[in-house]
């Protein structure tokens, strides 16, 4: 059975990252966008990151252009906006698709395990968020409306259950 340390993803700068390097970590997977209206929340997520990360919180973001176009630019160019404009320190991942046939594997795993509203397996929109817990199992998915901020519970929580 496939599970979240069996994938691997590429950062922003285009290094392989094993996601079992994560084990034992609660992992906060966001895909994101740069021209989005959910944009602000890079915020809300580096806060998580500073409160969180000493205590075992790791955010992963992974741009996706697959929303109106809401990120267009290159890898290179999303890194620089999101460490400009938002002091993103958390790592940020190679930009990927979230849905149909290219979707990312780990994509494609991550919406079997917590599909959304009636079932569905596709991603809605930018900023759809799925928590995983320490053994690597996904907790709960969040809609993009769902603020950073208003995950923190959940988070404490999932960091608690070791």
């Amino acid at each position: 059975m496939t599970g979240i340390y069996d994938f691997e993803a590429r950062q922003i700068d285009g290094k392989s990252v094993k996601l079992s390097d994560f084990r034992g970590k609660v992992l906060l997977i966001v895909n994101t966008a740069s021209k989005c209206g959910f944009t602000p929340q890079f915020a809300g997520l580096e806060a998580l990151h500073e409160k969180y990360a000493n205590q075992g919180l790791v955010v992963l973001g992974f741009p996706s252009n697959q929303f109106g176009s809401q990120d267009p630019g290159t890898n290179e160019e999303i890194g620089a906006f999101c460490t400009t404009n938002y002091g993103v320190s958390f790592p940020m991942m190679e930009k990927i698709d979230v849905n149909g046939s290219g979707a990312a594997p780990l994509y494609r795993w991550l919406t079997k395990e917590k599909p959304g509203l009636l079932g569905s397996t596709a991603i809605k929109w930018n900023f759809t968020k799925f928590l995983v817990r320490r053994d690597g199992k996904v907790q709960k998915r969040y809609a993009p409306l769902d603020t950073p901020a208003s995950l923190a519970t959940d988070i404490e929580a999932a960091l608690a259950a070791g």
